[in-house]
């Protein structure tokens, strides 16, 4: 097996966090986190007191930031996994549909629109470094 020290390639995918070895280490104690709000008696205990529930596990001071601030995004890059994610979500009694609008920027009947339409197009979300200059996607 060779390992390298560069960055994959699929990092180069905007938008995208690929959850791959490293992420999963890095995401360990987040997405265990999140897994235990499968939980009535959990998720009471987090929403009574979120800042000391989340010191029961040992996180990273920016994903215990990221959680309080419910910055989907961050989450997910800093190792959490999308349907690990949506326990929160759930916690807070929004849908995925609620989660996906906003780490997408949109409200989230702009995003069901979105998606009755099709999707988003995959016009500049190809690659970072392929992007044509000006697009946004």
């Amino acid at each position: 097996m060779i390992m390298t020290t560069g960055k994959p390639d699929y990092e180069d995918l905007p938008g995208t966090w690929v959850f791959d070895a490293q992420r999963a280490r890095q995401g360990y104690h987040l997405n265990t986190f999140f897994m235990s709000l499968m939980k009535a008696e959990n998720r009471k205990a987090f929403l009574d007191d979120e800042a000391g529930y989340l010191k029961q596990f040992p996180m990273t001071d920016a994903q215990r930031t990221a959680v309080m601030n419910r910055d989907w995004n961050t989450l997910l890059a800093l190792g959490g996994v999308v349907y690990c994610l949506a326990k929160l979500a759930f916690t807070d009694q929004h849908s995925y549909q609620y989660m996906a609008a906003e780490m997408t920027g949109m409200s989230e009947q702009e995003y069901v629109n979105m998606m009755l339409a099709g999707g988003r197009s995959p016009n500049g979300w190809r690659s970072r470094s392929e992007q044509p200059e000006g697009e946004t996607g």
